[in-house]
């Protein structure tokens, strides 16, 4: 027998069923400001289908029913297959039929680089496992069109906006995915170490056929019907693209030999993999491998700081929701003053994150004018050092304005903050994206003046501004000996004064004098819910989550 013993009250009802397109403001501006309003119609259809109940559901069943690896069938043959639960593909299914695997490439006209940034954005609010392989898919057009023989072969399926889930050779399917093998178990970041090695079979050079022997420690996601992967040949380390199956039609032999067991990005199988005389073909020039994957980086890197933008935005969004729900101490949590302070400053940070991405993303669209390459080889690891490593600090604060519900699995924070540290590891962590940085600058001193240059027209009616521009300016006098060690700061101040001068030219004024004033603040420091005027915080709300 049950008898109740309480009634339940003052439960936050679920975030479902809305818009994450109409309500985002700095995203909707952001596409008429970088010429990509023509796509709004279609991010409006998009985002009121990701945020109804059943899409959203896809990214929880995704996240709970892991991949599993079975690498023999019942008869004893090798199949190396990975079977993920069905709304695994529903959403890779997403992801393809609105083009964010190739938009810019299929639909190449003024914007098209952003508009595909803002449905990546839309999308990873979502889940953010389905987003790797689409990422590395994207990312290798642009490199594989490099070779004309193999990319007319795969041109039509690399493009074409079904998900074909079916594991068999290339001529049989509708469509393919592109994975990535890079690291090795003793090297990681530093791929000059490879040890995998490749020995021609039909040929030498770009375009032929070498069979490669070794390992790859991190090799997402294995189920993708190709990879690009570096492998040493007498001449260097070069790039190979090694499909699934061999052009005879049996099974490459890419040998998968388990799966990893990660913190987050669950839905998403990573594997550990043995080269057994896997058959490839060489992409760009002998010895060249390193700078022909860096083209291929570039893009992943982009989409790192996209995917955490978004993550920002959502983990935003669900404590903005609870905190004009829950009441406590006799008020709303969105009416308490602090509690509000905290909720405007996250807001602030999530559309100063916004307004970078977008505005990066718009570099993509002139590869060749200058500051553009500025902007794009400069701006892009420094976002990507930066805004993963905020999402970082950001989702745990949104965490906490749920308190005790937000800590565990059945809700969604949970899930969200196991998901941030990743993008500020994967293709390249905090230190390599530093460095990276410098390396940039010294290659191309005249682009990052021009930058700076750029950044003192957005600054030359603020003092504070002037002042951050005038730091990066002192900055290039450091000795070269004490540049390395002091790499984070200069990125950090870097990277805030970017989004500053993005802020003071795309938001509300008070907005950008808001996020500027509390950035540059000593006292501010790092921890959210520092502003000094109470007065906007009403308005930075009502902007970043109009309820």
């Amino acid at each position: 027998m049950q008898w109740p013993t309480h009634e339940v009250t003052n439960q936050v009802p679920e975030l479902q069923d809305y818009n994450l397109f109409a309500s985002d403001f700095a995203l909707q501006e952001g596409l008429r400001q970088h010429d990509a309003g023509w796509h709004a119609e279609s991010l409006l259809r998009f985002g009121g289908e990701l945020g109804t109940r059943e899409v959203l559901q896809l990214g929880e069943l995704a996240n709970r029913h892991q991949p599993e690896l079975q690498t023999h069938d019942r008869f004893g043959r090798r199949i190396d297959s990975v079977d993920f639960h069905p709304s695994w593909h529903q959403l890779l299914a997403l992801l393809r039929r609105e083009g964010l695997h190739a938009l810019p490439w299929t639909d190449p006209r003024p914007g098209a680089h952003v508009a595909r940034a803002a449905g990546y954005y839309l999308q990873s609010q979502v889940e953010a496992g389905s987003l790797c392989p689409t990422t590395m898919t994207f990312a290798s057009i642009p490199v594989l069109r490099n070779e004309p023989k193999l990319f007319a072969s795969i041109e039509a399926r690399l493009f074409s906006r079904e998900h074909d889930p079916r594991d068999v050779p290339l001529a049989q399917k509708t469509s393919m995915l592109i994975g990535m093998g890079m690291t090795e178990k003793q090297g990681g970041s530093d791929v000059r170490t490879n040890a995998t090695t490749a020995r021609p079979y039909d040929g030498e050079g770009r375009g032929a056929a070498y069979l490669l022997t070794g390992h790859k420690w991190f090799f997402s996601a294995p189920m993708c019907d190709a990879h690009l992967v570096l492998a040493r040949t007498e001449n260097g380390l070069s790039c190979f693209f090694v499909p699934r199956w061999r052009p005879d039609g049996s099974k490459n032999t890419v040998l998968v030999q388990r799966l990893k067991d990660k913190l987050g990005n669950r839905s998403n199988s990573s594997s550990e993999v043995e080269f057994q005389d896997a058959y490839g073909i060489m992409v760009g020039d002998e010895g060249r491998g390193i700078p022909t994957i860096i083209e291929m980086a570039n893009h992943t890197r982009l989409d790192c700081v996209i995917g955490s933008a978004g993550l920002m935005r959502q983990a935003f969004v669900q404590a903005a929701h609870h905190a004009h729900h829950r009441i406590a101490f006799g008020k709303r949590l969105a009416e308490q003053p602090l509690m509000r302070n905290v909720l405007s400053d996250l807001a602030l940070e999530s559309e100063a994150a916004t307004v970078l991405m977008l505005r990066l993303a718009r570099s993509f669209e002139a590869p060749q004018d200058p500051l553009e390459r500025a902007w794009r080889r400069i701006v892009t690891p420094a976002a990507k050092f930066w805004i993963c490593k905020r999402a970082l600090e950001f989702t745990g604060e949104c965490m906490e304005v749920w308190g005790g519900n937000g800590y565990v699995e059945t809700g969604p924070m949970a899930r969200h903050y196991r998901e941030a540290p990743v993008n500020s590891i994967w293709e390249g962590s905090g230190n390599v994206m530093c460095l990276d940085v410098l390396r940039a600058i010294e290659r191309e001193p005249e682009g990052f003046m021009m930058l700076l240059d750029d950044f003192s027209a957005s600054a030359a009616t603020h003092p504070g501004m002037s002042e951050l521009v005038n730091g990066l300016r002192r900055a290039l006098g450091t000795p070269p000996e004490q540049r390395e060690a002091l790499a984070r700061r200069f990125v950090q101040r870097l990277a805030l004064t970017a989004q500053a001068c993005l802020m003071l030219k795309h938001a509300p004024t008070a907005m950008a004098e808001a996020f500027i004033a509390s950035r540059i603040d000593s006292e501010s420091g790092r921890v959210y819910g520092t502003l000094g005027s109470a007065s906007l915080q009403q308005d930075i709300l009502a902007r970043a989550w109009p309820v």
